[in-house]
């Protein structure tokens, strides 16, 4: 694998953000590529972030980035293969076999963030990305630079009722297997994206192309990819670092637009994911926060505000 540049080039995020693209061997549509985002602290520092976006998303989350740096972190982020800044004309957007694809580009992404200085590592990811870094961390328990992972509203279950998670699921699964391009609907809460873009019902400015309001089918190699990466959630993955798991106080199912939307996480079940993250293995914690959103970090002002400050306590604490 190559970088196709030593060299960073600006970013759509302005000023103080930068990229680089990571070229990787062709695969089952034709070449891949990942893009590595950077925002450096105005100290320099010993200490890095990097963050794996969720499903359907990409990373323009400025104000995490600016809160990392302002605590002493230099800030990387991934948009995966086929997300956002990596998606190629001739790609399915968010098309995926095997979670084990990306870890090609952590693995880079890592290395790079090693050779730039940094001895310490802090892995985090909101909802697929979650569910992503948390088995990277499980798959890696001596890697020399991850330290810590934070997993924002982990995608460790599908939000779907027993009768389907015991029949359904298993079955759509294994026809993902072998028919992976069948669509089938996503089941997605329509509301989740308007209440977070400034054009809807939201504060955040982001590209409806990239990060799209609607999202009605998904994949079946999707469907497959996630169930056999959750298998090994629900066995209890063993974590070797202190695993920080956050998520909402609640879940709901608006079917109208109402406040719901924006003190509620609309797409995943937070007992599932309070279930599974008991069963990992490790120095685990849990903090609920109240009227998060599922991306936690786009909730409301005084909302956010409670997660950095319990983020950066806990890492305080673990001396991170």
């Amino acid at each position: 694998m190559t970088v196709s540049s030593p060299i960073y080039q600006p970013d759509v995020l302005g000023t103080g953000y930068e990229q680089m693209t990571l070229n990787f061997p062709d695969d089952y549509e034709g070449k891949v590529t990942a893009t590595l985002i950077r925002k450096k602290a105005v100290q320099k520092t010993h200490k890095a972030v990097l963050y794996i976006h969720g499903f359907i998303d990409y990373f323009f989350q400025t104000e995490m980035a600016e809160q990392f740096n302002q605590h002493g972190y230099d800030f990387y982020a991934l948009d995966l293969r086929k997300y956002g800044r990596s998606h190629l004309p001739h790609q399915k957007f968010y098309n995926v076999r095997k979670i084990s694809e990306y870890d090609a580009e952590i693995n880079k992404a890592l290395e790079i963030i090693g050779n730039e200085e940094h001895d310490s590592v802090l892995l985090a990811g909101h909802s697929t990305g979650g569910l992503i870094t948390t088995l990277y961390v499980a798959h890696h328990p001596e890697h020399p630079l991850i330290k810590a992972l934070w997993a924002n509203s982990p995608f460790y279950d599908f939000n779907m009722p027993l009768w389907k998670k015991k029949l359904a699921l298993p079955r759509l699964s294994a026809l993902g297997k072998h028919c992976p391009n069948i669509k089938f609907p996503s089941e997605l809460n329509k509301f989740y994206v308007p209440s977070l873009h400034k054009d809807f019902h939201g504060e955040w400015n982001f590209n409806l192309d990239w990060k799209q309001n609607t999202y009605t089918w998904v994949y079946l190699s999707f469907v497959h990819a996630i169930f056999e990466a959750q298998k090994e959630i629900h066995q209890g993955a063993s974590v070797s670092v202190p695993t920080l798991v956050m998520h909402s106080h609640q879940t709901t199912y608006p079917k109208k637009w109402n406040n719901d939307a924006q003190t509620s996480d609309v797409i995943l079940n937070i007992k599932d994911i309070k279930k599974y993250t008991n069963k990992l293995q490790g120095d685990v914690s849990v903090i609920t926060i109240k009227n998060g959103l599922h991306d936690l970090v786009l909730s409301a002002p005084t909302v956010r505000q409670e997660v950095y400050r319990q983020l950066f306590e806990w890492l305080e604490q673990k001396n991170i």
